[in-house]
């Protein structure tokens, strides 16, 4: 559900109206009935259907299945108005289905945004949700993937001042990068032997030098050490030019330095139907790739694009791991 006041709510019932939806997939949403009722779309809740167990999802069209992980007072329930207590039960919300999927009663999960500040507020030290998700499943090596049917960008570095970026790369951490990207592109995704692409940190890729040496220093010898495994990695490209040529098709995904670096051109392509992936994890988790836009929450304004979008992509990456579950049984 995300943060109850946000647009979570109003998004998850525009997203379940959608009888495509349903075409691939049983959603079932975990959260709280009284937020899915006063969302703008609201007549939704005579549909709700409380279950108590994911086994009894039935994934009915006009049937929202509903596992009321909370029930919040009617004040924690004002869009735009976030309220400690549901930062708790956002948080909450997020551990039962992290719980649920490494016990493989669901198949994945999909997030919808929660706010950073208000978790901290409840009590909890993440940064966000994807290093509560690692915590919770153990992962260390992870990596932040924007994805969109034309343009995936992972990230080097992720929430950090760009001054700091370059003292974060390594050639160890590029490569984890690039391992754990692969690793996914293949099981997830579905590519075979996917190529990726590796931006370089400077203008024009340094210009041998003349504007930096982190890529001849740091990411080359990444690169390198990538293809001597046999791996269909190339790089450092300059960033200007390096994501037209994978939006044309060249590459699979693309490996950004820093955040603003990969999301631009990612967000200028897929500013609606972007998705959040979390790579390297035991379980499927794709969420929003947007905040929880108070200023419009309960106006009937927010767009189910993106949460239509991560709920495609998280059945799609499902049912490859499936495949190959079966492929190597």
């Amino acid at each position: 559900m995300g943060d109850p006041a946000g647009v979570g709510p109003e998004i998850i019932v525009k997203a379940l109206s959608d009888p495509a939806v349903y075409q691939i997939c049983r959603p079932l949403v975990l959260g709280d009935r009284g937020a899915l009722a006063l969302s703008p779309g609201g007549e939704a809740a005579r549909s709700i259907r409380e279950i108590s167990h994911a086994s009894e999802t039935e994934g009915r069209h006009g049937t929202i299945d509903l596992m009321p992980v909370c029930r919040l007072s009617r004040e924690c329930l004002t869009p735009g108005a976030p309220k400690v207590e549901g930062g708790a039960a956002m948080v909450d919300c997020i551990v039962t289905a992290v719980e649920m999927a490494k016990r493989k009663d669901i198949a994945a999960m999909v997030t919808c945004p929660i706010s950073k500040t208000l978790m901290h507020q409840a009590g909890h030290r993440w940064e966000g949700h994807t290093q509560l998700i690692a915590d919770l499943t153990n992962t260390k090596d992870y990596v932040m993937m924007l994805a969109g049917e034309r343009l995936r960008v992972a990230l080097a570095t992720i929430h950090c001042a760009l001054k700091e970026v370059p003292g974060l790369l390594s050639t160890e951490g590029i490569l984890k990068t690039v391992t754990v990207t692969r690793d996914a592109l293949r099981r997830d995704f579905g590519f075979e032997n996917p190529r990726i692409a590796v931006a370089g940190l400077n203008p024009h890729a340094g210009e041998d030098g003349l504007f930096g040496d982190e890529e001849a220093r740091v990411i080359e010898p990444a690169v390198k050490a990538a293809k001597e495994k046999g791996w269909r990695v190339e790089g450092p490209f300059p960033p200007d030019t390096v994501y037209h040529r994978a939006a044309a098709g060249q590459f699979d995904a693309v490996i950004a330095m820093y955040h603003d670096q990969g999301l631009i051109p990612l967000k200028l392509l897929h500013f609606s139907d972007a998705v959040n992936v979390t790579l390297g994890l035991p379980i499927i988790r794709t969420s929003v790739d947007h905040g929880t836009a108070y200023d419009i929450a309960g106006k009937g304004k927010a767009d189910p694009s993106s949460l239509k979008a991560a709920i495609k992509m998280a059945a799609m990456m499902a049912k490859n791991r499936e495949k190959g579950i079966m492929m190597n049984s």
